[in-house]
């Protein structure tokens, strides 16, 4: 199979714990890049904290795309052109800010190349910042602060609380937006209908490109469409378990290079 796109999620996929791309998975993926195989890092991060990436594995050079906020935009990085995106309905937001409150959590959105949140020492929000390396504003009054439009707003808590908010916010608000969590302790608050995969298929019938010849690889509970979608759908050894069974591959951890590991074997064949 000769596959054309290689489709990448970010924290606990590209990158290592220190949110850094390896050399040898840089190696790897500008060897895939200069064989013509299109990268595109699809994240639920902002676009400005997926572009320091991007620059750093030059896929505007060669063609490839940012999809940002879990498929809520997708740009086109040769040109940065905005291909597609879906903005938060505002009169949904208070609804939203309303119920993480009343579960004790805090919220968080972007503005610009910051993030606003309810409490900017709260540990989540902290690493939200670390991972986008984003600075924040304390914003107290958050929805009069906010300056739409806004394309997600991230609720942060324990993961046990943050999962019954989000069993419940699925229920209460179904048919409104899409909830669900990005890691334990990110749930994630989209416009509806908006994930990986559907993105994905946005822009591959743009480019004339089947699913067939997509490699999509991943670690997290909103990788699992793209994973579920791609020709060859590739779950992380670290991944969550429910990833792992619905992937066609379970390559290395991020630590180990698993993305250098996938490009290798499928893409330039060094590996067996």
């Amino acid at each position: 199979m000769k596959y054309q796109m290689i489709v990448l999620d970010l924290d606990g996929t590209l990158t290592n714990a220190k949110k850094e791309i390896t050399p040898k998975t840089k190696t790897a993926l500008m060897k895939a890049q200069q064989m013509g195989v299109r990268v595109v890092l699809a994240s639920g991060r902002p676009t400005y904290g997926i572009t320091p990436l991007a620059d750093e594995l030059e896929i505007g050079k060669y063609g490839g795309f940012i999809m940002s906020f879990n498929g809520g935009k997708i740009t086109d990085w040769s040109n940065h052109e905005v291909l597609f995106e879906q903005k938060l309905n505002e009169e949904l937001v208070p609804q939203i800010y309303q119920k993480a409150r009343n579960a004790g959590m805090h919220i968080l959105t972007y503005q610009g190349e910051g993030i606003a949140a309810t409490n900017k020492n709260d540990q989540y929000v902290q690493h939200e910042a670390f991972i986008n390396k984003m600075p924040v504003e304390q914003y107290d009054d958050f929805l009069r602060q906010i300056k739409y439009p806004i394309n997600k707003c991230l609720v942060v808590g324990d993961p046990i609380p943050l999962h019954e908010l989000e069993l419940h916010m699925a229920k209460e608000m179904e048919g409104k937006i899409s909830v669900y969590r990005s890691a334990d302790f990110f749930l994630e608050c989209v416009p509806l209908g908006i994930d990986k995969a559907q993105s994905l298929e946005r822009l591959i019938t743009k480019l004339g490109i089947k699913r067939e010849n997509i490699i999509a690889c991943g670690d997290g509970y909103n990788d699992l469409s793209m994973i579920k979608y791609a020709g060859l759908g590739v779950a992380m050894a670290n991944a969550a378990e429910e990833v792992k069974q619905s992937a066609d591959y379970v390559t290395l951890s991020n630590e180990e290079d698993g993305v250098a590991h996938v490009v290798e074997k499928f893409i330039t064949n060094i590996v067996k």
